[in-house]
């Protein structure tokens, strides 16, 4: 009886063929490698927005916060 390699058992667990297998898998390890990257240049670009945002006058803080920055 013959072993069935990586991909083969990829392809006969999701039904998938082997081609369509190895394409879902590189797909699914793509957006995992560039997913993480594309996030932190997101959430750069957005701190960046909310740094640009201006103080309010009326804003109210309903918190004292002590010499080290800590709420009493």
């Amino acid at each position: 009886m013959r072993c069935l390699t990586r991909v083969e058992q990829l392809a006969k667990l999701t039904g998938l063929s082997k081609t369509a297998a190895v394409e879902r898998a590189v797909d699914q390890l793509l957006a995992e490698t560039v997913a993480p990257a594309n996030s932190a240049a997101q959430m750069a670009a957005l701190l960046q927005q909310i740094d640009r945002l201006p103080d309010r006058a009326d804003a109210f803080d309903p918190l004292d916060w002590d010499s080290h920055g800590l709420p009493q």
